[in-house]
């Protein structure tokens, strides 16, 4: 028959037994003084944190630091924390696009220990984790992305693998601060294909922009066409400007413009029957 009673005596004799242990601990310190504050005293730097347990049980507190603290030797044990933010490197992935493209895509990410003792806890290594989910979560995200997305977006992408992993890290004491898509690598084939396309777009575009200057142009032409066939005097004045401009350029032959009301004359005679 299970007996519930020893049961409910086990955590008091636990307890009973850590206390024996710490007292004997602490004789032994006393007594080896000074030379058990070699083994004792412990330091931590600014930007560290130790995590502290005691008969294999975390301390109260979670952590502690920085400056110096003090374990008690054979029954607490500690591990340090390194709270600086870290980066490290994505190794190019092969990631298949929604519209069935495969590209090469690699990225950095920066994040730190916000939590050092849920960072030791609640998961065997923290950062080789990150490392595997930073991995698996790029391939997912750019999976339901068209090529055209991807190339364009690459800072919606960031942010959104940023969250991504800031939520499923935060279970093990890891803050993502920042992920960044580093290079997007297309097969050649379709670097020369997206190079044409291009290339094609920029000649059409040209064509269509000198299309609508000659439109313009035209325009223009007509326009003061229309303005200088209402007056005689303004064709004469643009022959003078244009006989201006000929003596500028040091020609040998100079056009001198007759009135072209004295031509009128002439034509006029020629054009009567005889």
């Amino acid at each position: 028959m299970y007996n519930n009673k020893a049961e409910r005596k086990k955590p008091s004799d636990l307890r009973l037994c850590d206390l024996v242990l710490t007292i004997l601990s602490s004789i032994f310190v006393l007594v080896t003084l000074p030379f058990s504050l070699f083994v004792c005293v412990k330091v931590v730097r600014e930007y560290e944190r130790a995590v502290i347990y005691r008969l294999g049980r975390l301390l109260a507190g979670g952590s502690k630091g920085p400056g110096i603290f003090f374990i008690l030797p054979c029954i607490e044990n500690y591990k340090k924390v390194d709270l600086r933010t870290l980066n490290f490197d994505i190794p190019p992935q092969e990631v298949l696009t929604k519209d069935s493209v495969t590209i090469s895509v690699d990225a950095v990410v920066y994040y730190r220990v916000n939590n050092a003792a849920v960072s030791i806890n609640n998961v065997e290594n923290a950062h080789d984790s990150t490392r595997l989910l930073a991995q698996t979560t790029l391939r997912n995200i750019l999976g339901t992305r068209d090529l055209h997305q991807i190339l364009a977006e690459r800072e919606r992408i960031s942010n959104s693998m940023q969250s991504v992993l800031d939520e499923c890290t935060d279970s093990w004491g890891i803050k993502v601060e920042r992920v960044e898509v580093k290079d997007v690598r297309l097969p050649l084939q379709l670097q020369r294909a997206m190079a044409a396309e291009a290339e094609a777009a920029r000649e059409a575009r040209a064509k269509v922009i000198a299309a609508e200057g000659e439109h313009k142009a035209s325009q223009s032409l007509k326009d003061a066409a229309d303005i200088i066939s209402q007056s005689s005097a303004a064709i004469q004045l643009r022959y003078l400007s244009t006989l201006n401009s000929i003596a500028a350029e040091k020609n040998s032959t100079i056009i001198f413009p007759l009135p072209i009301d004295f031509l009128s004359k002439f034509i006029h005679s020629k054009a009567e029957p005889f």
